[in-house]
């Protein structure tokens, strides 16, 4: 089964590590700052990536890829880790992140037309309605979540689409959905039999050298400075880079590098349905039964993939 379902395994443990990933930098992000949490975990997990490389292939830096690989990972870094990112915590702003999470559940298929127009990749039947259960499912959960501070018990949300959101918003949460899908499709058409991890870290490299420009230009070396005094902020974001940048998305390419794009990204889509429970016990939030049923649909729309 493994040899089997290698991409599909792989892209699930992505899910499960970029659910970790999640917990820790939200954490870390309410104390010093996205923009910070961004260039530190990337920092942590391009020296992550260097040690492993040194131990499994003898070299910190990956020096052995070809000018192919380092065009087309540096892009796919550029696409997914600065330019996603930097739209998703924005629409995070304008419009919650419930609405963005949602949105970026466009990513599969996003990550599936890419596919198909870079690489020829094609879905059969049995893939396409698992992309769907799986997209029902997460919309079920998360347009079932409350917002904090709702009043009088009741869901302000609970026939959402009678609310109009800022349309610059909507945008900006798609174009983190589309960095994301876009990212991963160009990650596998550089990476080609390369190794994962030092794919990874050449992606990570672009990311970290994007994130100093931002930076720069918005003048947050103060934040970056407070960021790393703050130790309990340290602690969650050294946990956020080595089950992010690091375990994660090193298995995000070897997902796509053994199944289709679409496959994969579904798969690891199923991270707002996988954080809810961990949420009720670690955050002490409350779950509503549609919450579960979302859960419960979206897992079966992942079983389909393994069937």
């Amino acid at each position: 089964m493994i040899n089997q379902y290698g991409g599909e395994l792989a892209a699930l443990l992505t899910a499960v590590f970029w659910t970790i990933t999640a917990l820790a930098f939200e954490s870390a992000s309410k104390k010093v700052g996205s923009l910070s949490v961004n260039l530190i975990r990337l920092f942590l997990a391009m020296m992550l990536l260097g040690v492993f490389g040194l131990v499994t292939r003898g070299s910190f830096f990956p020096f052995d890829a070809s000018s192919h690989q380092w065009i087309w990972l540096s892009v796919s870094g550029l696409v997914g880790f600065v330019l996603g990112d930097l739209f998703l915590f924005q629409a995070y702003v304008v419009v919650g992140a419930r609405i963005s999470m949602l949105i970026m559940a466009m990513a599969p298929p996003i990550a599936a037309v890419t596919g198909l127009l870079l690489m020829g990749e094609t879905l059969d039947a049995k893939s396409l309605l698992g992309m769907a259960l799986t997209f029902a499912g997460i919309s079920m959960a998360i347009m079932a979540r409350k917002e904090p501070g709702a009043s009088n018990g009741k869901n302000r949300f609970s026939n959402p689409l009678r609310f109009r959101y800022p349309v610059k918003g909507l945008l900006l949460a798609f174009g983190g959905a589309a960095g994301q899908g876009v990212g991963l499709v160009l990650s596998k058409y550089g990476m080609g039999d390369y190794d994962a991890f030092a794919a990874t870290q050449i992606r990570v490299l672009t990311g970290v050298a994007g994130f100093v420009l931002v930076i720069s230009i918005y003048g947050g070396w103060s934040r970056v400075r407070e960021a790393l005094m703050h130790k309990p902020a340290l602690k969650r974001l050294s946990l956020g880079a080595f089950f992010g940048p690091f375990l994660g998305v090193s298995f995000s390419l070897i997902a796509v590098k053994y199944t289709s794009s679409g496959i994969a990204s579904t798969i690891m889509s199923i991270v707002p349905v996988l954080i809810i429970f961990p949420s009720v016990l670690i955050m002490k939030e409350k779950v509503t039964w549609r919450e579960i049923a979302g859960a419960v649909v979206a897992v079966g729309g992942v079983s389909l993939f393994f069937i």
